[in-house]
């Protein structure tokens, strides 16, 4: 009896002794813990930050791939409403542009596929998208590296204030203007030559030969190295940068609108509804930012399209006072409602084409992340 007890008491005492030095382990590994510095926990932000994840995993030349084929495809596909708002936008300039007092989509697409057939509704396309795959791409390009760089931070106060709305709102919103107005500076010949392409009229050139005086239908311009030529010798060299100040203008606004508004949009919506398609938000966040970009800049936009098309096709000036003298004489001889002639149209190109440029770019940039960045 008495050895059974004296066993008892040691494994009784054996036990305390090991529930104490546990406890003594849990406690020294729980203090120890809690003395660790804590680590971000990155993975409770993946929704809000899927973009700058996905910036991270491509490269240089993926990221201008994506940005390129992105605007291309997005012109492509609207292109005839293209061609729609700069006919509607350039009435009023002269007297034979300005018979259809009453502007008509319907009427105008109409004439266009009688009197040029169907395939005239892509003039000018090629040098559409030869301007666009750059411009594009520096456009996105710019735009990510705009939106980091530490002294945009800094300015906006974005390293003391990572959450504030306000500060990333800003950051999208100057990020997107300068990006937009690089992007501008650098083709902005291209697109010049894209406007009048697209915006002049057959016109009656008389031939005479020995049969006689004969009349026929010709364009001026007659394709893109026809156009540089023809431009630089009849206006100089700085005819392709006519309307260059009322394209920054309106481009670095809209840009910035367009830019601020989707990635506001977005973050709202994946917060919300994380596990929602990226194609399905990009889509309608883009169409929806495109809506909120042209309404704001379109009378910048129309002034612009005017500016270019001076002197084109031999015609004589209409505005000779620059960009202010060119709004006063739209208002004065046009009203209010001149400022925004074609917007239907507009609406009707940019809510489908702004939302392509930002689905086709994510869907692109998500599908060249598994390509290897070594560049």
């Amino acid at each position: 009896m008495n050895m059974e007890a004296r066993v008892g008491v040691v494994v009784e005492g054996g036990q305390r002794a090991l529930n104490t030095a546990h406890s003594s382990v849990v406690d020294a590994s729980a203090r120890k813990f809690l003395q660790q510095p804590q680590q971000p926990q990155h993975n409770l932000s993946v929704p809000k930050r899927s973009l700058n994840q996905h910036q991270a995993q491509i490269g240089t030349v993926q990221q201008l791939l994506a940005g390129g084929i992105a605007g291309a495809f997005s012109k492509t596909c609207t292109a005839p409403l293209a061609r729609l708002t700069i006919l509607f936008q350039v009435q009023g300039m002269h007297s034979d542009l300005a018979a259809l007092s009453k502007p008509s989509i319907l009427r105008e697409a109409s004439r266009i596929a009688n009197e040029e057939g169907f395939r005239a509704f892509w003039k000018g396309n090629l040098v559409t998208i030869a301007h666009r795959l750059p411009y594009s791409s520096v456009n996105f390009y710019c735009y990510e590296h705009y939106k980091n760089v530490s002294f945009l931070q800094s300015v906006l106060g974005l390293d003391n204030h990572r959450e504030s709305a306000s500060v990333n709102l800003g950051v999208h919103f100057v990020g997107g203007g300068l990006a937009g107005m690089t992007a501008a500076s650098a083709t902005y010949p291209l697109d010049l030559v894209r406007t009048r392409l697209a915006a002049q009229f057959k016109i009656s050139v008389l031939n005479s030969n020995s049969f006689g005086t004969l009349q026929r239908q010709a364009i001026y311009y007659k394709g893109i190295w026809h156009s540089f030529q023809t431009i630089c010798r009849e206006e100089g060299f700085l005819g392709l940068y006519k309307g260059l100040g009322a394209t920054l203008l309106g481009v670095g606004p809209s840009i910035a609108i367009s830019f601020s508004v989707y990635e506001s949009l977005r973050s709202f919506w994946q917060s919300y509804r994380p596990n929602d398609p990226t194609v399905m938000v990009s889509l309608a966040c883009g169409s929806l930012s495109g809506i909120a970009s042209s309404t704001a800049t379109f009378p910048i936009d129309l002034v612009r399209r005017r500016m270019q098309l001076e002197g084109a096709g031999g015609r004589a000036r209409v505005y000779n006072n620059g960009l202010l003298g060119t709004f006063r004489y739209i208002i004065q001889s046009e009203g209010l409602r001149g400022l925004y002639r074609g917007i239907l149209p507009e609406y009707y190109k940019v809510v489908p084409g702004v939302g392509i440029v930002f689905m086709t770019y994510e869907t692109l940039k998500m599908l060249l992340s598994s390509v290897p960045t070594s560049f």
